[in-house]
């Protein structure tokens, strides 16, 4: 059998939709190995020009290595960058997401061809493993349907549909038996999710909690608006990871209507310190130096985000994306002072962090997920990094731990 080797770009969105590729494949074998692979499979991601970029370089570092492996580009890329690559001759071939369940027919075609799908896909197979992860990720809905100026994700993932609730708990129930207890609900915009479908969030968690196997569930990014009265009702569940990501992406209102943002930050604040009062740590999205980000407004942003009870930031400075109306916006922010920003935002959290683990004094709960020079790693329910010492293989289980040290880093203990 030819080997295929995947290489995923981005989100969690990506590596579910990259196990949906393995899963399907039934003419081809994975390998984790690149140097040995027939075909690479590229799930690229375009969320920024940078992103674009990381996915360039890959390619040239294929070239470079004298690789004979077939390119194959997938993903958003595909419909920003896809036609381009496919002229210049770097790829063989290029397919949206739509078609990513035919990929065997796909990597079989002989001529260099352009396949793009359409936008209105929703997945309906079965994934019961993951390749290489000891926690499973389970992709609940595709596309978006918020229009923020910086933002391309709607226009080449499409707007916001759910997939099939029935469909995603076969799934689970799979997966569960095949001894995974974490999952981690991801989509382009998991809070949208039941809303085509007259669901919801809450109530497709509740029913997944129902399934025998079922340990933690964790979600992706959510909006704060998407925070309804009945998601507040599962907060105290056992099987509640404490830990949520909400999605605010500045704290300068005036910000925020630039960024044709639905979240009012005075609300913004009465969420986290309503979930922080509960036990929860909280993490959020951070753009720095996006146009019009004056000193003044940076400064409030500041104060803003000194006083919310964050835990966790997933902080990056703008970079232009071609075809948003960010990137005509005036006035643009000096790089090298986005980078400033994205700097003092990022020490701001990781001391707020810090203080977080040392005022805990509960134990952690974990599932060890990798080892690596003897040391064991996972992360706890506030979704903290734990570095183990231990003589047992502690790799795929359930571990409680009540004698730990705190450091800046993480959390340390001997088992």
């Amino acid at each position: 059998m030819k080997k295929v080797f995947f290489k995923t770009f981005g989100c969690r969105t990506n590596i579910y939709d990259s196990q949906v590729m393995m899963s399907a494949m039934k003419d081809y074998e994975v390998t984790e190995n690149e140097a040995e692979a027939d075909a690479i499979v590229i799930n690229s991601c375009t969320v920024t020009n940078g992103a674009d970029t990381h996915v360039r370089s890959y390619i040239s570092g294929v070239e470079k290595s004298g690789s004979e492996a077939q390119l194959f580009l997938t993903g958003c890329g595909a419909h920003t960058k896809g036609e381009s690559l496919l002229k210049e001759g770097r790829i063989h071939g290029v397919f949206g997401q739509s078609e990513k369940e035919k990929i065997d027919t796909l990597l079989k075609q002989e001529k260099p061809f352009y396949d793009p799908g359409d936008l209105n896909h929703i997945d309906d197979m079965i994934v019961d493993d993951f390749v290489g992860k000891s926690r499973a990720f389970i992709k609940i809905q595709e596309g978006c349907n918020f229009r923020c100026s910086y933002c391309i994700i709607p226009f080449v993932r499409g707007d916001a549909r759910s997939m099939n609730e029935d469909k995603i708990l076969e799934q689970i129930s799979r997966l569960a038996l095949n001894g995974f207890g974490e999952f981690i609900l991801t989509g382009t915009n998991v809070g949208s999710y039941g809303q085509d479908t007259k669901s919801s969030l809450a109530k497709l968690m509740k029913r997944m909690s129902q399934i025998r196997g079922v340990r933690r569930i964790r979600l992706g990014s959510v909006e704060p608006i998407q925070i309804s009265d009945e998601f507040k009702e599962i907060l105290d569940e056992p099987w509640m990871e404490k830990h949520m990501h909400i999605a605010l992406q500045h704290t300068s209102p005036k910000m925020l209507k630039l960024m044709n943002r639905r979240n009012v930050y005075r609300q913004d604040r009465d969420l986290f310190e309503f979930l922080s009062e509960k036990g929860f740590a909280i993490g959020t999205d951070f753009i720095t130096g996006h146009p019009g980000e004056s000193e003044e407004l940076w400064l409030e942003a500041m104060r803003n985000a000194q006083e919310l009870p964050l835990t966790h930031l997933h902080a990056f400075s703008y970079s232009k994306r071609d075809g948003t109306p960010s990137a005509t916006m005036k006035p643009e922010v000096n790089g090298k002072l986005a980078k400033q920003r994205l700097h003092e935002i990022q020490d701001l959290v990781n001391i707020k962090n810090y203080e977080f683990r040392k005022a805990y004094n509960g134990d952690l709960e974990l599932l060890v997920e990798s080892e690596k020079n003897g040391k064991f790693y996972g992360f706890d329910q506030h979704y903290n990094k734990i570095i183990i010492e231990s003589q047992e293989d502690l790799v795929g289980n359930w571990v409680s731990i009540s004698n730990y040290e705190v450091k800046e880093d993480g959390n340390y203990a001997h088992i």
